[in-house]
């Protein structure tokens, strides 16, 4: 039960392999938050979560091999987070950047199909802004996290509903 099948420096590796080819994956999936994933989108997730536990335990099933993961992974995350406001380079490689999808009141057909966004689910989020069509808009941008920000055209400034998870205690 504690003793490792396979060197714990092994089982770090296999970790922070898997680790980092799960971020690159998921960073090629888009700005989503995780609030925005399909139905789809959770399988894969929890799909891929099952089938690469075997990568990184390999032939060790050990309660210690177990923790060996579990810090390496603590460990990546936080060395990562640490690392980011520090490096424009990587901050730009973790986070990407905004991505303008509207203009002067039109759309930006390349921008959309580049972000692999729907013409209707970013009508809805003008709607969400308290716009009825993007010909009020000066601009529009799809954030790094996901959300999308209304910079408004002539009209006067109309305050949008930012969703709110709240919980009763």
């Amino acid at each position: 039960m504690w003793h490792l099948a396979i060197p714990a420096a092994d089982i770090a590796a296999r970790s922070a392999i898997i680790y980092l080819v799960l971020w690159a994956g998921l960073r090629l999936f888009g700005k989503r938050e995780v609030g925005q994933f399909t139905l789809f989108d959770l399988v894969l997730v929890l799909l891929v979560a099952n089938a690469v536990q075997p990568a990184m335990t390999g032939p060790d099933s050990s309660v210690t091999g177990g923790l060996v993961i579990i810090a390496t992974l603590f460990v990546l995350n936080r060395v990562i987070a640490f690392l980011r406001p520090r490096s424009p380079f990587l901050r730009g490689l973790v986070e990407g950047h905004p991505t303008i999808i509207a203009r002067d009141g039109h759309w930006i057909p390349a921008a959309l199909r580049r972000e692999d966004l729907d013409e209707d689910d970013c009508v809805m989020a003008l709607r969400e802004h308290g716009y009825d069509d993007v010909s009020e808009v000066a601009l529009a941008v799809l954030e790094t996290d996901g959300t999308i920000s209304i910079v408004p055209g002539q009209q006067p400034l109309k305050r949008g509903r930012r969703r709110v998870r709240t919980r009763k205690i």
